[in-house]
């Protein structure tokens, strides 16, 4: 039984890549806060750790993939210190702690960018980005920008504005890299980066992550 250790397991995506990955018949095992087991999915093994103290959790880790997920909730641009104090020391305790265990791929969800706008949020994400390829470890890197479905259903209203942007030829570039991926593409992606594993460093970007459905 392959195994995949998810840090981030109980978020929006986390909970329905855990519930994939489950259902394929992976051993998957969850990081979780201590008094906050209860809230992993269903049918994970339940790590107690501190998401941005590697050393609670790295000895426990034993998994072929590790997936980083965790991030600030709904984040805009007034949340940038907490990208900054959150998001990328947890990216990083991540990135150490699979080092240290000697996971084989890492799976880290990042951004898509170059981008007009969330400036704090793409630079930790690039800086957590270069901490992964620095450490040497095989990896995938998945770059959304944002996932609408249940609960985010707001950004369909800006698809027609994004139809009209691919067509003209000054905008295309950025409106297929900055499009809308729906949840069910991201689940796809994210699983089909499980799977098959990345020799060197591998990137979904939003038109690959669009070709994947569950």
């Amino acid at each position: 039984m392959k195994s995949v250790f998810i840090a981030g397991s109980t978020g929006y995506l986390g909970t329905r890549l855990a519930k994939s990955l489950l259902d394929r018949g992976y051993e998957v095992r969850a990081l979780a806060r201590a008094g906050s087991e209860s809230k992993a999915p269903s049918g994970c093994s339940v790590l107690v750790g501190d998401a941005l103290k590697p050393e609670t959790y790295r000895e426990s880790i034993n998994a072929d993939t590790f997936v980083h997920l965790i991030g600030v909730a709904h984040p805009s641009p007034a949340k940038a210190e907490l990208f900054r104090t959150i998001d990328l020391p947890a990216a990083i305790a991540s990135i150490d702690a699979a080092k240290y265990a000697d996971v084989r791929h890492f799976v880290y969800l990042s951004v898509a960018h170059p981008a007009p706008v969330m400036k704090a949020y793409i630079e930790t994400r690039v800086k957590a980005e270069e901490h992964l390829l620095s450490s040497g470890m095989n990896a995938t890197i998945v770059r959304p920008w944002y996932v609408f479905g249940p609960g985010h259903r707001w950004a369909y209203a800006l698809i027609p504005f994004y139809k009209i942007c691919e067509l003209i030829p000054a905008s295309r570039e950025g409106a297929l890299r900055c499009g809308l991926v729906t949840l069910n593409q991201m689940i796809a992606a994210l699983t089909h980066a499980v799977e098959t594993p990345a020799t060197g460093i591998r990137y979904f970007n939003v038109p690959d992550i669009k070709r994947f459905q569950t």
